[in-house]
């Protein structure tokens, strides 16, 4: 498919400088991109490819001055980077609008109920009682279980599992091999040394515009819910425990691990192997950095934490350069003991 200039700028809100009928049919990174391809400049790092790239259309800032005289065609807009990823969403969805249709083989319920335009892959399982909604995209491979409602515009990747009573909002993204339902770590320690299993009887509500990266593992709650809220982001590899709450707009970095019962406030930024323990409350905005490990509730709203056991950002940082100067202070310190010790003989 062609896509003119004009086309390009009315979609992403900008304006053309430059040949408005120019058409491009791929993306390019700037360093890389051809003749008939879309690339962007965000990084100022980048600005050189700006006047040796071969992309026929270009996307950069608004207030982006040119150097010297370049071939492609501009299209300006407020910012760059958001342009590009609302491009790239719309980009997606018309793919994924031709993916319709059901592959065999595959298993559907009789009493399941499918929405319009859907896609369900080769070898996927859809089971009793499930509710599938509009525009939802079923890879191959996925498994879908009893009474489970996915509502419009969803997609879950290939090998996605989601378990029994699950439910997932409008337009969420599920990546492959990511597991949504699974039981929740409760055992009862018993006299004998042994563990007795706790049922696991809730569900994980999903909300709408949420995107869960690959190999992701989000635990039912015991019971009620385990809740992923609007708009927010998980990576790779998370392991989100029973009866959670991940507010809205929070994203949460790979390999990250939340234990049960811990609520996560509102755009909450958490980064990777993170680890956060049970029964916590997370304030919204709060900021927790790579590999820390949060033992103890953050009350106050837009704090950053940092260090394991983790503790407030700042101080961290001072106790950290601290700390590279441990054996110089050692040194000082004996030598004002010697000095001591010296007046005190003179003085007796």
């Amino acid at each position: 498919m062609q896509f003119p200039a004009a086309q390009i700028a009315l979609l992403i809100g900008g304006k053309v400088d430059g040949d408005p009928i120019v058409s491009v049919s791929s993306f390019g990174k700037i360093e890389e991109a051809k003749k008939g391809q879309l690339a962007f400049l965000a990084n100022p790092k980048y600005e050189e490819h700006l006047y040796t790239t071969q992309a026929s259309i270009i996307i950069v800032n608004e207030t982006q001055e040119l150097k010297q005289a370049i071939e492609a065609t501009l299209i300006r807009v407020p910012d760059a980077y958001t342009a590009f990823a609302t491009l790239l969403s719309k980009y997606q969805e018309i793919v994924a609008q031709q993916l319709v249709g059901i592959q065999e083989p595959s298993y559907i319920s009789k009493t399941a109920t499918l929405g319009e335009k859907i896609f369900i892959g080769a070898f996927a399982y859809i089971g009793e009682n499930v509710c599938i909604g509009n525009n939802v995209k079923i890879h191959p491979n996925v498994y879908i279980a009893n009474n489970v409602k996915i509502d419009d515009n969803s997609i879950l990747h290939a090998g996605v599992k989601i378990y029994h009573d699950c439910v997932i909002g409008k337009n969420v993204t599920v990546h492959a091999g990511t597991v949504i339902g699974s039981d929740g770590f409760g055992f009862a320690p018993q006299d004998d040394g042994s563990f007795k299993k706790v049922p696991q009887i809730g569900n994980v509500v999903v909300e709408d515009f949420v995107e869960i990266g690959a190999n992701a593992t989000i635990d039912r709650a015991t019971i009620g819910s385990t809740v992923i809220k609007s708009g927010a982001k998980l990576d790779n590899l998370i392991q989100i425990a029973h009866n959670v709450e991940v507010g809205n707009n929070t994203v949460i970095a790979a390999q990250a691990g939340v234990s049960g019962s811990t609520k996560i406030g509102n755009n909450v930024m958490i980064g990777g192997q993170a680890g956060i323990v049970g029964h916590l409350q997370i304030a919204d905005g709060s900021r927790i950095n790579a590999q820390s490990g949060v033992t103890k509730s953050i009350k106050t709203p837009n704090a950053a934490v940092t260090g394991s056991p983790a503790f407030e950002y700042t101080n961290a940082l001072r106790s950290q350069a601290v700390s590279r100067k441990l054996p110089e202070i050692e040194k000082r310190l004996k030598e004002l003991e010697a000095l001591v010790k010296q007046l005190l003989e003179e003085k007796v």
